[in-house]
């Protein structure tokens, strides 16, 4: 199901951990499926657990429970802004209704091209560089006011080449 560069990356994670625990590595398998296919389908994560020989409910614990693993499709781009106090004192909130607007949908939802989907989420460690938001887990960035998020949201666009 997951492409042998895939399953290489996994294996290296999996060395990192006794022989007997090599479900200990399910967070980052999980990460690499999720790079890999986008998003964590019931097979995906069948896969994953027969792979670290896990039951698969425990997969779907994990995938679940953290906030960074898509359990449904999702836009190419996920952009998660954080809402947690600090960022909110520092104008999240209204940066997130602006992002709502230009999007034209709320938290959890997809653009009807596929282009973005919105997620709220929970301090990710830069509360200086408040409002934060995150693309696809792998980019933060910072000060994200109106000014801001329209640069991203034409920058996006232009690498999709839209």
């Amino acid at each position: 199901m997951l492409s042998a560069d895939a399953l290489k990356r996994i294996d290296r994670e999996i060395a990192k951990y006794p022989p007997d625990q090599k479900r200990s590595a399910v967070m980052a398998a999980l990460a690499i499926a999720q790079d890999e296919m986008s998003w964590l389908s019931t097979e995906t994560m069948d896969f994953v657990a027969t792979y670290l020989d896990m039951p698969p409910i425990a997969v779907y614990e994990v995938a679940t429970f953290y906030e960074m693993y898509n359990t449904e499709p999702i836009g190419r781009y996920k952009l998660t802004i954080c809402t947690n106090l600090p960022c909110a004192l520092q104008s999240a909130s209204e940066a997130a209704e602006h992002l709502k607007r230009k999007l034209g949908i709320g938290f959890g939802e997809t653009t009807p091209d596929r282009m973005f989907t919105l997620k709220q989420g929970e301090c990710f460690g830069a509360c200086g560089d408040a409002p934060v938001v995150l693309v696809n887990n792998k980019r933060m960035c910072s000060w994200m006011r109106p000014e801001a998020i329209d640069r991203l949201l034409v920058e996006l666009a232009a690498e999709a080449g839209q």
